[in-house]
């Protein structure tokens, strides 16, 4: 029993591409998988209640749009406090992603979030804004020298 169809497998891998930017873009994904748009996004949905797509989002390239100061800030956190910390750190506008890490040898910090400015400047500013917030003081600023990928997985892109 195949758990996908093969226009399954096409809805998905046009939901993977660049996201037409245009007045009806889920049409033109439709007609790319040659089906109705009102056929494709009835069968999303269905991935979607199924658990067969359990997520969707943009890839934001954040240089392109200005954010030039990026930071990964490592947060030292009393384990008692780590959802509240993170539920405060992560509603902030400035922050793309915050996570929990198991802390290592030598390196204390549990509590990551990844943070977009357009200065060093800003991005401090808004470090400073979470550490007021949540009470958190022991941190680490790692600024971005580099970006090595900007992709997220892709499936069926065989053939």
């Amino acid at each position: 029993m195949e758990i996908l169809s093969r226009q399954d497998k096409e809805i998905i891998k046009v939901l993977q591409e660049d996201f037409p930017l245009c007045e009806e873009p889920y049409k033109v994904l439709a007609q790319r998988v040659g089906i109705s748009e009102e056929k494709f996004l009835r069968r999303v949905q269905e991935l979607i209640d199924e658990k067969k797509i359990r997520k969707m989002g943009a890839v934001l390239r954040h240089r392109e749009v200005g954010f030039n100061a990026n930071a990964l800030c490592a947060w030292c956190v009393p384990p008692e406090k780590l959802d509240d910390t993170a539920k405060i750190m992560s509603s902030h506008t400035a922050v793309s992603h915050c996570y929990d890490r198991t802390p290592a040898p030598n390196w204390n910090y549990n509590l990551y979030t990844m943070i977009h400015a357009k200065t060093r400047d800003e991005c401090e500013k808004f470090i400073g804004e979470l550490s007021n917030l949540s009470g958190v003081t022991d941190f680490k600023i790692l600024y971005t020298k580099k970006e090595w990928k900007k992709t997220g997985m892709k499936y069926f892109c065989e053939g």
